[in-house]
Parts: C-alpha cells; structure tokens; sequence
C-alpha cells in the first residue's frame, strides 16, 4: 500500500522528472530558425531523426503545442533535413520520425522515386532552404512496389510504375516473381530506395555538390508497417 510518507517523499522527483522532461520538450519543440538550423551537422540531422523513430516506438513522442508552432513559423521556415517518402498513408514521416511543423520537408510519391519534380522539391529544400540531409523512405509490402511487380496496366499509373520496373528488373530470386513473393517485394523495395539515392545525385548537379561540399547527407531507409520502426541502410 502507498503510504502517506512514501507519497510525500516521491513528490520531489516526481516534481524534478516533470521539469527536466518538460525542459527537454521545450528544447524540441522550439521552431527551427535559420541559425538552429545551421548549427545541425548533416550526421546530427539523421541521429535527431533516429531518435524520434526510438520515441516513437516508445510512446514517448513529444507533445508540442502545434498551434504555436503554426504561428511561429508563419513568416519563414528552416527544416533540418528533407524526406522522400511514399505516399502510403501508414507512413506519415512527421509521425514515424517525432517532427513537428517546420522541423522536416517531405515530398512523397507513390513508390517513393525520383523524377524531375522530386529533384526540384529537394533541390528547394536543401540549397535553397537549407535542410542538411535527405532520407530516401521505402516501406514494407509497398503497393506501387507490387504494382510495378505485376506490371499492372491502368490510367497513368501505367507510366507511373515504370519508374519502378528498373529495380525490379535488377532483382534476382529464386522463387516466383510476384507481389505474392514477400521476401522478393522486400529485396525490390531496397533496391528502388538504393536507386533512388543514386538519381538524387547523378541527376542533380545543386545535389552532388552539396553532398560534395559536405553541406548535405542522402542515406536511406525503410519502414516496417508491421512494428514501425524504421531501419537505416548501409
């Protein structure tokens, strides 16, 4: 049973967790300037989001006052780094990674690869804004992933899946070449996030400078709709 005694004297640290926790979310919930923004490393910008993918699979995410933020950042924005994420709406990359209103950019398109408007987004977000590095996001059991798989054939999803076929192509296995193949949809879902890497820079020359100058850091990534985490790419 609690005691009397042994409530009061739990009080103190009770009181102490709640200020320093509080102080910790008052740190992550202040709006990115230019100068904060700036003081991130490209390294930093992908450990901050690693450390919101481990709150977010805690259940301690952070609870920000978001209309706050809305008119803090009304006049100008400073994300620390840029994400190119599918459209599946399982993986909202300000969820998955614990980010906030101005924290991260994020174009997302169905199977997550890389055309001349994504190029452009990114070249926005990083030379021009300023975000120190780019995640490229896959996930599993991807259905632009299966689509391009199956070579499914409908309106301009059509031409849209054709971005894809190359990873298919590139992947081998020894079992059926189907969406039903989970292990063969997971080995095609990597392969496009490495390819997606490799256009960022082979077709941006703003891009490749950057990455040149060490102003900016493009790794890769997926996310498992089943747990949530978020594994990074070697």
């Amino acid at each position: 049973m609690l005691t009397r005694r042994l409530f009061c004297g739990c009080l103190p640290l009770a009181a102490t967790f709640v200020a320093s926790n509080a102080f910790a979310v008052g740190l992550d919930c202040a709006i990115f300037t230019p100068e904060r923004q700036k003081a991130v490393s490209p390294d930093e910008a992908i450990e901050r989001l690693k450390a919101g993918n481990d709150r977010f699979l805690a259940g301690t995410s952070f609870n920000c006052d978001l209309l706050a933020q809305v008119h803090e950042s009304a006049h100008g924005q400073a994300p620390f780094a840029a994400i190119l994420g599918c459209i599946d709406s399982r993986v909202p990359p300000e969820l998955v990674f614990d980010q906030r209103i101005g924290d991260v950019f994020c174009a997302r398109i169905a199977g997550n690869f890389v055309d001349t408007d994504i190029l452009g987004s990114l070249e926005f977000a990083t030379k021009v804004t300023g975000a120190r590095a780019i995640v490229v996001l896959g996930h599993s059991s991807c259905g632009a992933i299966k689509g391009a798989i199956d070579d499914v054939k409908l309106g301009n999803i059509t031409a849209m899946l054709a971005n894809i076929r190359p990873a298919v192509d590139a992947v081998k296995t020894d079992g059926e070449r189907t969406s039903a193949n989970y292990k063969f949809v997971q080995a095609v879902a990597e392969e496009n996030v490495h390819r997606s890497i490799a256009q960022l820079t082979e077709r941006s020359e703003v891009l490749a400078g950057l990455v040149k100058e060490g102003q900016l850091r493009i790794v890769g990534a997926m996310h498992d709709l089943e747990t949530g985490k978020v594994t990074f790419l070697a």
